[in-house]
């Protein structure tokens, strides 16, 4: 008898998958490991940025009171005591009509509260002495970067769950974070289903098909704040099946099967699911590709049953799978970033449920647009190598025009946002 399946709202099935999201697992790494990691810890400032009154110019570090008299028909001699350069410490403190030869970085030195730039200075020697003329007064505080005038000690940079890129490695670093708290990434398991399938390296042969998924979700997962663990590939036979996925959410935090989750002869995942007494939390989303998209529930880990077909596997996994990481990964957007785009390419196809199109983005004359990346099947490969986001069309619509506004999910960008919608 083939089972009825009634299909939910895609919004819906996401809602049913996040209320397993996990918190998430810390872990410490050095800081030349943590590139693109996910921040377990707030980074705070150890110290005062700069922590010391500098100058931003090559010039001479003097006391504004003593330029007080000075003109262009009266300019202000100074002596200079002493030459600093950046990371060395001066060791004079500046009296009455003293000066500093000071270079860009220097710490200003005692009694100083300004600085001249060499451009408007003249030196001279004298008396085996090195002055300096000025002809125009300067303020106090003139040409100075002020100690704590960037970053305050104690105050938090970068908040937990951000995605760690070279620019927070930067901080990391300047505030001594030689190792940082991490979100540890998850395990998810990777088995493909079918007798059909072929490894990547084997010659093809009659009614046989490379295995394409376990690569493409692989590298879904990599994306996402995972660690990939292929596990291999299963026949369309139930016992061994069974016992197999059993050994395997041993090894994993959650386990994607890709294939067998229709309603066909050899279709066993279901079966699987019930023999394993794990929760079916939906069999059927009311969207294209991907509508047999199934997951399920035993005790903390989530099974992600995606389609077979290669566009309907991706978009399963984009929309189910990425989620989950993000969160355990304590990013407080997990979900797909959504923008608005124009449509560059007529979509005449009718529209039952909603539908996830292959496409990518192209910016011109200051407009987002976003173009079709190949044909709309779910057993299409070759598209998604050009598509970077996923067009979304509502469900009950007629097709949709050149020039019509649309919803876009960018695959690409890291920070996502808060809710799916």
């Amino acid at each position: 008898m083939v089972e009825i399946r009634k299909p939910i709202p895609v919004e819906k099935a996401i809602r049913e998958v996040m209320n397993y999201a996990s918190k998430g697992i810390v872990e410490e790494v050095p800081i030349e490991n943590s590139h693109q990691r996910r921040l377990a810890q707030q980074v705070v400032a150890t110290n005062n940025v700069p922590s010391f009154h500098k100058s931003p110019y090559d010039g001479f570090a003097l006391r504004s009171i003593d330029t007080n008299e000075a003109s262009l028909e009266s300019p202000i001699e100074f002596e200079v005591v002493e030459h600093i350069g950046a990371g060395q410490v001066p060791t004079k403190k500046l009296h009455n009509n003293q000066a500093t030869r000071i270079m860009t970085g220097a710490q200003i030195p005692e009694g100083a509260d300004c600085v001249a730039m060499f451009e408007i200075c003249k030196t001279y020697k004298k008396d085996d002495k090195t002055y300096v003329s000025l002809k125009r007064k300067m303020e106090m505080g003139q040409n100075i970067i002020k100690e704590g005038s960037e970053v305050v000690m104690g105050e938090v940079l970068i908040e937990k769950g951000t995605m760690i890129t070279p620019g927070v490695i930067a901080s990391l670093a300047t505030f001594g974070y030689s190792s940082v708290k991490v979100a540890r990434e998850p395990v998810i398991g990777i088995i493909a289903t079918g007798t059909e399938l072929l490894d990547v390296d084997e010659e093809l042969r009659p009614g046989k098909i490379r295995n394409s998924n376990a690569y493409m979700i692989s590298s879904q997962i990599e994306r996402a704040g995972g660690t990939p663990k292929y596990l291999g590939k299963l026949a369309d036979e139930l016992e061994s099946s069974y016992e197999t996925i059993k050994e395997a959410l041993e090894e994993v935090d959650h386990l994607v099967t890709t294939g067998g989750v229709s309603v066909g002869d050899f279709d066993l995942m279901p079966a699987i699911y019930e023999k394993l007494g794990a929760e079916v939390l939906f069999n059927k989303i009311a969207m294209r590709p991907g509508s047999v998209t199934t997951v399920a529930v035993l005790g903390n880990q989530l099974l992600f049953g995606l389609s077979g077909n290669p566009s309907a596997c991706y978009v399963g996994g984009e929309l189910f799978l990425r989620p989950i990481i993000q969160a355990s990964q304590f990013s407080t957007t997990p979900y797909l970033k959504r923008i608005k785009a124009t449509l560059a390419d007529e979509f005449p196809k009718p529209n039952p449920f909603t539908r996830f199109v292959r496409c990518y983005v192209v910016y011109k004359d200051g407009k987002v647009y976003t173009k079709v990346a190949g044909i709309d099947k779910s057993n299409v490969v070759t598209s998604l190598a050009y598509s970077d986001c996923l067009m979304v069309l509502p469900g009950g619509t007629r097709g949709f025009k050149i020039g019509d506004e649309v919803e876009i999910l960018l695959l690409n960008n890291y920070e996502g946002q808060q809710d799916f919608n």
